[in-house]
């Protein structure tokens, strides 16, 4: 029982603010963190997965995987916002009293200890660093489309990744696997775009807090600009008949469309890892983190009303929906121009999530649940860079060979579990700690969190059988590394047992 208690053993509060060398730049406002949490979720989810669940998912054989919603996806925005309002309020009130990177991670580990905490550390990779593969992955496509568009043609060979052809329903993309290069009998097929934005982004993090967010403020607003000119320009290209029927699929539709464009909602918490370098986190957290959950729904629904008015649903099953539906309505300037706005935007999600990564595995490495080496801090730049090129090297590999489509669902699961955790978090402190300062409290706390775990749970049912065994799988990896190393080295169970162990950036 000793044993398995201290493996649920929280890890105090007031111990969550960490001093010298250790300690991140505190250099962001609100402001900054509304255009993270835009940054972070308008993306390859509005821009490529909003085609899938409007026009539903098929197997490389035309295999109806998962029926769409079609013009109904407006309903399926609203039911994922639904569910990301009520653990966004729940991220916000943790966020609040806990201002240190590590997002979900280190809200675990102060609400239902240690075991908990890595178990959504390790579940937090397929958010950020999975979500960031299928969001290069977009990138590549709409830059091979962005270059098509002016006489420019890319060998396909070096544009598309073993993974994508073997999965594709395509039979043009999957009949690469025949007619590319060949080496000791395995094709060649490489996403060479993919791997260069990464790498041009991980560069960028290294360089410190103050200059990624500028950049990242500078690709939000040329963002909102193109999606604008999109429901301007589309709104007068609107054919009411493309409305009928609404909701092909009924419910069904419309549920599973919720489980696959959740995907364009996760990115609000990756607000959370920036605490440690937010001005008064007391107050601008919470402001950032529903601020821009806000502004995004908005946008959201606006775009999918527009999209689905210009072409049949049935014809927006395509990695680049927005563009083929100004495409089949004339408008090929701004079809062109929604694909350079497009790289932009992804970039941004791009950059956002490739900062939150690195700052979970810096937290935990401060808590010795992973090797030392990992809560290193650049001294000029107060960055943790080896985490992030750790990072930038596993996400730009895995986007050079991976496929979007089955990326999508890990990282669905992996973020709904994570809020799941969030929300019963908030319930368990105040449990145990009702009378703790909270900055920001969140008002009919039992409702909003088990009705956020509700909502979570009701999306994460929507993700395919496949996605389910992969995830199990993964979490068994996780829980082995931590019974094999984290379990050894963790800083609350050595000075738990006495040991002695200096304040510094290895250790909080």
């Amino acid at each position: 029982m000793g044993f398995v208690n201290s493996c649920f053993s929280r890890k105090p509060i007031a111990l969550m603010a960490p001093e010298g060398e250790g300690v991140l730049r505190r250099a962001l406002g609100a402001g900054d963190l509304i255009m993270l949490a835009i940054g972070a979720v308008i993306g390859a989810g509005i821009f490529g997965a909003i085609g899938t669940a409007t026009a539903g998912e098929f197997d490389a054989a035309g295999h109806l995987i998962r029926s769409g919603a079609g013009p109904a996806i407006v309903f399926s925005f609203v039911l994922a916002a639904f569910g990301c309002a009520l653990a966004g309020l729940c991220y916000a009130e943790l966020a609040s009293m806990i201002p240190q990177a590590g997002s979900a991670y280190a809200y675990s580990y102060a609400t239902l200890g240690e075991v908990v905490a890595w178990i959504i550390g390790w579940d937090l990779i397929l958010e950020y660093a999975v979500g960031n593969v299928a969001v290069a992955i977009t990138w590549g496509v709409y830059f091979k489309s962005l270059l098509a568009g002016v006489g420019v043609q890319l060998p396909d060979c070096l544009t598309t990744g073993y993974r994508t052809a073997l999965l594709s329903p395509d039979p043009a993309v999957h009949g690469l696997l025949t007619t590319a290069p060949h080496v000791g009998g395995v094709a060649i097929l490489v996403n060479l775009p993919a791997l260069a934005i990464v790498a041009l982004i991980t560069w960028l993090l290294l360089l410190g807090v103050r200059e990624s967010s500028r950049t990242n403020n500078v690709l939000v607003v040329i963002k909102l600009i193109v999606l604008t000119l999109f429901v301007v320009v589309g709104f007068s290209h609107i054919h009411p008949a493309n409305y009928h029927p609404f909701a092909p699929n009924g419910f069904s539709g419309i549920h599973h469309g919720a489980a696959i464009i959740f995907f364009a909602y996760i990115g609000f918490d990756a607000i959370s890892t920036a605490a440690e370098e937010t001005k008064n986190p007391q107050r601008n957290m919470p402001i950032g983190i529903l601020g821009g959950l806000a502004i995004c729904t908005v946008i959201y629904i606006a775009v999918g009303v527009v999209m689905t008015g210009m072409v049949p649903a049935t014809a927006l099953g395509v990695a680049d929906p927005l563009a083929v539906a100004l495409t089949t309505t004339g408008l090929t300037t701004l079809s062109t121009v929604l694909s350079l706005g497009t790289l932009f935007a992804l970039s941004a999600v791009l950059l956002v999530f490739q900062y939150g990564q690195p700052r979970i595995f810096f937290s935990m490495a401060r808590d010795g649940l992973l090797p030392k080496w990992a809560a290193r801090v650049h001294p000029k730049y107060r960055v943790p860079w080896a985490t992030t090129i750790v990072t930038g090297v596993a996400v730009g590999v895995w986007a050079m060979i991976g496929d979007a489509g089955e990326t999508y669902d890990l990282t669905n699961i992996g973020t709904l579990f994570a809020f799941v955790l969030v929300c019963i978090g908030v319930l368990a402190l105040r449990f145990k700690e009702p009378n703790r300062p909270r900055p920001f409290r969140v008002r009919f706390v039992w409702p909003v969190a088990l009705g956020g775990v509700v909502v979570c749970i009701i999306l994460m049912n929507g993700l395919p059988h496949v996605t389910w065994v992969r995830f199990y799988v993964w979490l068994a990896i996780g829980l082995g590394v931590y019974l094999l190393y984290g379990i050894r080295h963790s800083v609350m169970r050595r000075r738990a047992a006495g040991e002695v162990i200096p304040d510094s950036g290895e250790s909080w």
